[in-house]
Formats: structure tokens, sequence, C-alpha cells
């Protein structure tokens, strides 16, 4: 890096390093990584959830039942479980961009193996390596935008990427209704057999694209100019000399701090939310009388589609206010009284949809807050790496959420 830029900006008080010119920096840092990183998840989001909707066809095409479905399901969260902190742990010291083409290339052509599924315990088997292989995707990616961005940044970003989950919901439903009922017995394959097939290789490319693509941090970034890679690391320098709980610990020692686990318990309480709608949207609506696995799809796309309009805006206001808490916990409260109402719209169509989209919209909205709180405390420090992983704890234990439902 050249040494005049960073003596240039040394003081304070340089004109040259004013907010509208950092301002500048971070769009053209958005541009760069959120538009890519959007999409890796989007990609990542449908292998994960895309079975919500295939259970559709395949629970009757192999003899499943629900509780197979339930459990094949919530398996996956087993092997995220046991593989997330490593992964994490090992991308702080390999870096993202061979983190990424492992976990997306792996998870890629697992998901789309699951076309081969003929008995429950191939399907088990497959959910849990899918969860193995995928693990360490999300957390991974929270920690990589800590070594771009500062706190008081982060609210935003963090909407901007995970708004990925709600559009995987917007576009992956039209789209799996489209390929299950329009490509079914083509080449004598299943419509949920092409589902897995066409919405898993995908995440095969963009894992070798994410490593040609993408920078470890910002160091490493040639389209950034000397001058450009001082101011951002000595915003991220401000932040990290800035008071936090976590400030010089290491993990094992963030362990032993009560707030992980408080943390961890409030994440579970929101990804329960996340993935009964997640994995169950499906069936609610062809309980209120749609049949036909396209217009399932379309409808399934109301509730995101209004929960990714929510996330960004309740997020820019909770950046423009300075304040995590209270948006976090109106959201809870709003979600859990939309999630306990959907049991009375019974075969009401309108209603439930209305009713659906309100606790969508909430429960989804949670997610940017939570992370923003979360890298508040955890990010730039050395314990951040293994902390920032809250959701193994919540995922895993969802699971059993799956196969009570």
């Amino acid at each position: 890096m050249d040494l005049s830029a960073k003596h240039e900006l040394s003081g304070t008080d340089n004109p040259t390093y004013s907010t509208t010119g950092t301002d500048t920096i971070y769009r053209k840092i958005t541009l760069r990584l959120i538009p890519f990183l959007f999409i890796c998840y989007v990609a990542g989001y449908l292998d994960r959830i895309n079975v919500g909707f295939a259970q559709l066809q395949m629970k009757h095409d192999l003899g499943f039942s629900d509780a197979v479905y339930g459990l094949g399901a919530g398996i996956f969260f087993a092997g995220y479980f046991l593989f997330e902190v490593p992964s994490n742990l090992l991308l702080a010291r390999v870096g993202a961009r061979k983190t990424l083409i492992r976990i997306m290339v792996l998870w890629g052509l697992t998901s789309a193996c699951m076309l081969f599924i003929r008995t429950p315990i191939v399907f088990y088997v497959l959910r849990f390596i899918l969860g193995v292989c995928e693990a360490g995707f999300f957390p991974g990616m929270i920690l990589y935008l800590t070594y771009w961005y500062p706190s008081k940044r982060r609210g935003r970003v963090m909407a901007m990427f995970l708004t990925a989950v709600a559009m995987a919901g917007v576009v992956g439903g039209p789209l799996s209704g489209w390929v299950m009922n329009h490509m079914a017995g083509e080449h004598g394959m299943a419509g949920w057999q092409w589902l897995f097939l066409i919405e898993g290789l995908p995440s095969c490319i963009l894992g070798v694209v994410a490593y040609l693509y993408l920078d470890n941090n910002p160091g490493e970034a040639s389209w950034l100019t000397d001058r450009e890679k001082v101011i951002v690391a000595d915003q991220l320098e401000r932040d990290q000399n800035s008071p936090s709980l976590f400030r010089g610990r290491t993990f094992a020692s963030a362990l032993r701090t009560p707030r992980v686990y408080t943390l961890a318990f409030a994440w579970f309480t929101f990804i329960c939310g996340v993935y009964a709608i997640s994995f169950w949207l499906p069936t609610m609506i062809k309980t209120a009388g749609i049949a036909d696995p396209l217009s399932i799809g379309l409808l399934s796309a109301i509730p995101y589609g209004f929960a990714a309009v929510t996330m960004v805006v309740v997020s820019r206001h909770s950046d423009g206010c300075v304040e995590r808490r209270f948006h976090a916990c109106a959201c809870a409260v709003v979600g859990a009284l939309a999630l306990s109402a959907i049991t009375a719209t019974g075969t009401n169509l309108t209603l439930a949809l209305i009713v659906l989209s309100i606790a969508t919209s909430a429960i989804f909205t949670l997610q940017p807050l939570f992370w923003a709180i979360a890298t508040d405390s955890f990010g730039g420090t050395r314990a951040a790496a293994g902390t920032i992983e809250q959701s193994i704890v919540s995922d895993c234990s969802e699971a059993s959420l799956v196969r009570r439902s």
C-alpha cells in the first residue's frame, strides 16, 4: 500500500477525508460485493428450502409420510451444527475465496444428487450431507462483511444481503412451481427431480466465480486505490478501537460470556419462525385449497415480496435512528402474534395470505436487525470467527421443530 496515501490521511481534520468521499468509497464496495453475495445466498437458500416444494410431488411418488419429510428436512441441521464453527474458523484462516468455492461446489452437487432419492434413508443421508456442505456459508458471509464495513454501516448492508432470503422465496416459489409443472416426464424424470437438478447446479458455477471474483479483504482489492484502502482501514480501525464487551477476547474466552448464549437463544427463537414458514408455506397454501404447484409457487411469492420490502425499509430506519433493540423487539412481537394467528385462518386463502405476509415480513426483518446487533458486539474482535455462528444452535434445534410439525 502507498505509504504517502496513509500519511496523507493520518490527520482526522484532513479535508480530503470527508464523509462524502467515504460514502462514495463504500458505495463502490457495496456495488462490487453485495449483488454477487446476494445471488450466492439466493442460490444457497433455494437449495436449502426447495425440498418444501419438492415434497408436494415427492411424498406421493415415493410414498413418504409427513414424518419422513419432516425428519429429512430437519436432519439438514444436524450436519450444519457439527461443521459450522470449524468452517467459520477455517474461513478466518484461508479467506473467503477458498471457503466459498469449497462450500458452494459441494452443496450444489449434493443438492443436484437429491434427484436420486428413492428411499427415506437416502433422503436422510443426502439432507445431512447438504447440511455439512453448506455449514459456515451464512455466518461466514456475515463475518466477511465485518472485514469491509464498520458497525455504523452494517445494518443497511446486512439488510441488502439478507433480503436474499426473501427474494429466494419470491423467485424460488414461481420457479419451483413452473419446473415441477412443465418439466415433469422429460427424459423420464419427475418434476421434483428436475427441481433439484436445475436449482442445484448453478451453485457450483457460482462457487467457481466467487473464487475468481472476490477478494479476501480490502487490502487485496485491486479495484480499490491505495488511498481508498487506507480510508477503509482507518474506518475499520476506529470501529475496532471503540468500546466492546468482546474487545481483546478470544473465541474460548467469549464462550464463557453469558451474552453469547443470550444472543444464541434469541436467534433460536427467531429462526424457528423463519424455517416454519420456509419449509411449510407451500403446504399451508395447499391446505387453503390450492393444488397446482405453479399456483402454489406464485402465491407463496406474495409473503416473501412483502418481507423483501420491510427488511430494507425497517433496517434503513434502524440505521438512521442508530437504534436496534426496539426495532428488533417490535418485529419479534408482531411476528409471534401473526404466526399464532395463522392457525385461525382455516381454508380462507385471502386471510391466510394476509396473516402469512405479516408474519413473514416481521420475522424475516428480524434477521438483519439481529446480525447488526451481534456484529456490533463481535465484529473486528478475535472472537468474531467463532462467535458469529449463533445460528448453529438455533438451526440444529429447528430440526426438532420441523419434525414435530
